[in-house]
């Protein structure tokens, strides 16, 4: 499987340097790929490590200030075990998304991410996006999808009906939220 995963891997590199974007010339550092060693919900992670020392920057949220970096010279991709069952070309989509995120300016799902990820599915015929959708994608491999979903809360919303699930709630959560659809009031039905 970590065979099949590095040939994936370096066919993504290949196809990154046909459209011009050559990661040598990046300098991104170094990129590890394996598989990962939890069972884990997600595709993947990009791991970053080593931050270089020239691009750190200050991000204000709220009152806090927090040191940030936007370029790491050590990466580490883990793909998801479940993920190296399905369909090859799903597999390569989430090894470029998280290829991406090795790329200067690129650690979370903000405007460089974007961009290089409409370039890469403009010119590659991609679909790489912020998050998967799992059924949707074990449908495409012709897998049977029977993921379980464990919750203990169901909350409704009172104009919209609108329905989500949650595994906890926080203290106080009917009167701090409201529906993010409609904005009315949340009721929680068990």
């Amino acid at each position: 499987m970590e065979e099949r995963l590095q040939k994936l891997y370096e066919e993504c590199i290949y196809e990154l340097n046909s459209i011009g974007i050559d990661i040598l010339n990046l300098d991104i550092g170094t990129i590890d790929i394996q598989i990962s060693k939890r069972n884990n919900k997600r595709y993947g992670c990009c791991k970053q490590e080593e931050p270089d020392k020239c691009t750190k920057y200050y991000e204000r949220i709220g009152n806090r200030r927090y040191l940030r970096y936007a370029k790491f010279n050590k990466h580490t991709i883990e793909i998801s075990k479940w993920v190296m069952n399905l369909d090859k070309d799903i597999i390569k989509n989430t090894i470029m998304h998280e290829i991406i995120h090795c790329f200067p300016y690129c650690n979370n799902h903000g405007r460089e991410f974007k961009r290089y990820a409409s370039i890469i599915n403009e010119k590659l015929h991609y679909d790489i996006t912020r998050v998967g959708n799992k059924e949707l994608d074990y449908a495409k491999s012709n897998i049977e999808y029977n993921e379980k979903i464990n919750f203990k809360y169901k909350i409704m919303c009172e104009k919209c009906a609108q329905t989500f699930y949650r595994q906890r709630l926080v203290k106080n959560f009917i009167k701090k939220y409201r529906c993010g659809k409609c904005g009315g009031k949340l009721a929680i039905k068990y």
